[in-house]
């Protein structure tokens, strides 16, 4: 028996084709994985599906109902959890579940929800001051109430840790009815093997339907299968790196953090961080959420003011002349942080404008800029309008406008599809060859493995450093992700 039937629909945006005559059957009382990068057309599939979005063409069918003309009987049988959760953030954890409970007008028993959520402590703490994993758990919970048939939820997962994605799938595994289907919406291909059943779907279409194993054993495997069916990846020279020309009086230790401290009344953010990236060297920041990586960043950028110690870039101290360092550094953040009503050639001149490249010099770079970058058919194009993809290469772009020897990546890849994420760390590794010095944070576990070293930071500290080889010997893995999760929980139990 099937929740949902869908046979050749289809759903339009302007020019732009979101479903392209996608049929699927999802089937009941299974946890189903909707698979795809920003822009696949995962979230208008779950607005349709619920009858939030009224298809061009095509039949849907959800447990039973037509969601466009019998939406209000759907309605009441459907937990639906949406990118942006509304939690309301200045009410309190237990202020949030009393007033969806209210909605779904079911009692208010949160005990075991609070228990299994390990939220108990913090009913009394605002949500707009939990942790992004926190705050994910504490929206599922809100969703949960009241046992709907059919749970929805888009991208839950998103920006948040490994071991918060397991605790996600634990609780929704432990918590419904075992008559509840799910339909669980991702970037994430390496969370395949946690679900029933993998639905991939690329540009409106389904290109793969069936049990995650039989695409492929594990992770990376199955990732290679899923670029296969996108038409494959071929690896080119990066033009990028090719055009880049670096200064040549490179210090050896480019980006050190000295004693590192960032203090918020009795909680340290950041403690006793210290740590020497050699030139030419990626070195990842890896960590939960709430672990104190953003933080740290925006010291070293000098975004944000330390407590104590220092950072120095190319040997330039960040609290003594900011500026100075910070001429040397290229910065991609972690939110898209272009202006969207610009267009891209106007971002790039404003950021070459911004990084000091002379004004005679200015045309000329960022036409070069356009051309190795391949953005010439975006140039007058506003940067908001651009895919995920897009925007990514574009902060990119402005981010090297002005050739810096340093680099800093706050989750670069981060909601892209797997084969733009093959072609950043394409980049990112031809550059750090011609000498480039990166630092990066990913929540891509797989990511980690194009690190030269990596510093795996908890509750503000680094509680493991070495090479992802190093790392995994000390926590006996075979993969990045077991070895995070071991080494999380070792320092716990210390």
């Amino acid at each position: 028996m099937n929740t949902v039937e869908i046979k050749n629909l289809t759903k339009t945006f302007g020019k732009i084709t979101a479903l392209d005559s996608l049929s699927l059957n999802i089937e009941k009382g299974k946890i189903t994985g909707l698979m795809g990068a920003d822009g696949a057309g995962k979230t208008t599939l779950l607005r349709t599906i619920i009858g939030l979005l009224v298809p061009d063409k095509g039949e849907i069918l959800t447990l039973g109902f037509n969601p466009v003309t019998q939406k209000d009987e759907l309605t009441p049988l459907i937990g639906y959890m949406p990118q942006k959760f509304g939690l309301y953030e200045d009410l309190t954890v237990i202020e949030n579940l009393t007033l969806y409970a209210d909605l779904k007008n079911v009692p208010h028993e949160f005990e075991k929800m609070l228990e299994f959520t390990k939220l108990a402590p913090f009913q009394d703490r605002l949500a707009g001051a939990l942790s992004g994993g926190m705050k994910q758990k504490l929206g599922l919970a809100c969703t949960l109430l009241g046992n709907p048939e059919f749970l929805l939820l888009d991208e839950p997962s998103v920006g948040v840790d490994p071991i918060s994605r397991k605790d996600l799938m634990q609780m929704v595994r432990e918590m419904i009815n075992p008559e509840t289907t799910v339909l669980w919406s991702t970037a994430y291909l390496d969370e395949a093997h946690s679900f029933d059943t993998a639905v991939v779907i690329d540009k409106g279409r389904v290109i793969y339907e069936g049990k995650p194993h039989d695409l492929g054993a594990t992770a990376q495997e199955f990732e290679d299968k899923v670029i296969d069916l996108m038409g494959g990846y071929k690896q080119e020279v990066s033009k990028i790196a090719e055009n880049y020309t670096l200064l040549k009086d490179i210090k050896d230790c480019t980006v050190e953090a000295d004693n590192l401290e960032k203090k918020y009344g009795n909680f340290y953010a950041v403690k006793n961080n210290s740590f020497c990236i050699q030139k030419g060297e990626i070195f990842g920041l890896l960590g939960p959420n709430g672990a104190g990586k953003s933080t740290s960043f925006k010291m070293m950028c000098g975004l944000a003011k330390p407590t104590n110690g220092t950072a120095r870039i190319m040997g330039i101290d960040i609290t003594k002349d900011p500026e100075k360092a910070r001429s040397n550094l290229g910065y991609m953040a972690q939110k898209f942080s272009l202006y969207g009503s610009l267009t891209v050639r106007e971002n790039l001149e404003f950021f070459a404008s911004a990084y000091g490249i002379k004004f005679k010099n200015r045309a000329s770079k960022v036409q070069e800029i356009i051309e190795v970058f391949g953005l010439k058919e975006y140039a007058d194009q506003k940067s908001e309008e651009l895919p995920l993809g897009l925007k990514q290469r574009l902060s990119m772009a402005c981010a090297l406008i002005h050739n810096p020897p340093v680099l800093f990546l706050d989750e670069p890849t981060s909601g892209v599809d797997v084969l733009t994420r093959r072609d950043f760390w394409n980049h990112i590794t031809s550059l750090a060859k011609k000498g480039v010095t990166i630092l990066v944070t990913t929540h891509f576990m797989d990511e980690a493995e194009y690190c030269d070293r990596i510093s795996l930071f908890y509750h503000g500290e680094t509680i493991a450093l070495g090479t992802p080889q190093e790392l995994k010997n000390k926590a006996r893995a075979k993969t990045m992700e077991e070895t995070f999760i071991t080494l999380i929980k070792e320092s716990e139990k210390e």
